[in-house]
This record gives C-alpha cells, structure tokens and sequence, in this order.
C-alpha cells in the first residue's frame, strides 16, 4: 500500500548533486511530490525534503540507494505524523475583487492569510499551512479571479530530536577508538 513519505537527506554543498538525488527517484520511476534544498543547523551541510508517495518497501530502498551517493551523508525517511511540515503559497489577484464589499478580506481571514503587497492592478497574499489548505485558499480565490499561483516545496523537522546529529557523533566515536 502506497503512503506519502518525507525523506530527509543531508548532504556536503557540492555542484550538481541535486541532479543525482533527482537521478536516483527518475530510474525507479517515482514522482516527486515536493521538493525543497536548504542549509541545515549544521555549518556546511545541506538538507534535501523529498515527498513521494510510495510503499514502505520502496523508501527503504530509496534511502539505501540514496545514501550509497557520494557526497551525501545520510537519509531518513518519516510518515506525516513523526514530522513537523508546512508549505507556504502566494497569490496574486486583481486588486478590483477587493473593491465589492469585505467578502475577500473576510476570506482571507477566515484562512488565516496575510495580504504582502499592494499594487494598483494586482495585491498578493501570503498562505502558510499544508497543502490541502493552500488549495483551499487558491479554490476560494479562482471564484474570485487570480493571476498566479505558486507554492513551495515542504519544509519539515522532525518530532523526534534529529537524527543526523546522533549518526555523525557515532561517526565520530568510531573514528576515535
């Protein structure tokens, strides 16, 4: 049975090792869901959170064939409920919609949104949350007018405390005895 995953894999900054983490999900024919690269707590190393929807069966495989990649130190891989996630949207709609009564400020309130920035023809509005409620927000919004939409990846830390830190200190042990 098929399940959404986050795998988190820490890896050295080093040029194109995006395209051999994508690489590795492409030969197995699994979509990427999200995608999000960022800097981690740690000085120099960098953290990927991939999203599939996959079996158990296949993350584990996914994580061994990641981790075997030079350049990266480690993957993990976690059900929605062992993470912390959010994704954050923007929309930008027609400044006119704001013009018939207080129906789009309550809208956007009602979803907990912020208005960014206000221009003559267009104001854009921010959405922090999960996916299903951005979409919720852009299905609200698209009975209204809207002309962009864009969201990013997820970005997640886990609940229990990270993993990476406790695999380098054993690294680190070994290296000692």
């Amino acid at each position: 049975m098929t399940q959404e995953y986050t795998i988190s894999i820490f890896t050295e900054d080093k040029v194109g090792l995006l395209s051999r983490v994508v690489t590795v999900f492409t030969r197995r024919h699994i979509n990427i869901e999200s995608l999000n690269t960022s800097e981690s707590s740690m000085p120099g190393i960098f953290r990927f959170i991939v999203v599939v929807q996959v079996t158990e069966e296949m993350v584990k495989k996914l994580v061994a064939q990641l981790e075997k990649q030079v350049d990266i130190l480690k993957a993990f891989y976690y059900l929605n409920e062992d993470i912390v996630y959010q994704e954050i949207a923007l929309y930008k709609v027609p400044t006119l919609i704001f013009t018939k009564g207080d129906r789009i400020e309550r809208l956007i309130r009602r979803h907990n949104a912020r208005i960014l920035d206000i221009e003559p023809e267009y104001i854009v509005i921010e959405k922090t949350g999960h996916k299903e409620e951005t979409n919720a927000l852009l299905r609200d919004l698209e009975k209204h007018g809207i002309y962009e939409f864009t969201r990013s990846g997820r970005v997640a830390v886990t609940k229990p405390m990270e993993q990476l830190n406790a695999y380098l200190q054993s690294l680190e042990a070994e290296e000692t005895n």
